[in-house]
């Protein structure tokens, strides 16, 4: 199974085993490290490629779809993007990181409205949700340019580094996707 999607810049695919170098050197990173959910700091030698090879045994499954995001001009990886599936609900949890140099310039939007209309366009998707810690704002604002809205604060709901941290929750169903389809194309 070979997924490929595109945008404007992007060219978001599955990860390949090439990927793993830049995966722990990206991921590996502090700061990204620091603001998500399940990288862990130091990332250990060799579990990128681990990681990598259990996305796609899960993207055959049709439970997670792991997204390498590559810029289309060079096909320099750049970040990761998730769509991790509940069949019997039809909705999915987005997920993301992306290299700090990459931070800023509008490349995790452009990945999550392509991604999120692959969940609902051709998954077939009720709902789509993603959370972040209250301290990772860019993540959030990223949330809501593609359409979702907040539904709740779950005080100190994950536990990071020995800190309790705070989640923000926001979600979208087809129903608001479609709506807003139809504004933005009025």
């Amino acid at each position: 199974m070979s997924l490929r999607l595109e945008t404007d810049r992007l060219v978001i695919r599955h990860l390949e085993q090439s990927d793993a170098k830049m995966v722990h050197e990206l991921a590996g990173s502090e700061e990204v490290a620091r603001t998500t959910l399940s990288i862990p700091h130091p990332y250990p030698e060799g579990a990128a490629g681990e990681w990598i090879e259990s996305t796609l045994r899960d993207a055959e499954k049709g439970e997670c779809y792991t997204f390498a995001i590559v810029k289309k001009e060079d096909e320099e990886l750049m970040g990761c993007m998730s769509l991790l599936v509940s069949k019997i609900h039809k909705r999915a949890e987005l997920g993301y990181w992306f290299g700090h140099p990459y931070w800023g310039q509008g490349f995790a939007t452009e990945a999550a409205r392509r991604i999120v209309a692959f969940g609902f366009e051709e998954l077939g998707l009720n709902r789509i949700f993603a959370m972040a810690m209250t301290k990772n704002t860019a993540s959030y604002k990223v949330m809501r340019k593609v359409g979702m809205k907040h539904e709740g604060t779950f005080p100190q709901h994950v536990l990071k580094w020995g800190s309790f941290e705070d989640i923000e929750f926001y979600g979208l169903t087809r129903a608001d996707y479609e709506k807003n389809l139809q504004a933005n194309t009025k």
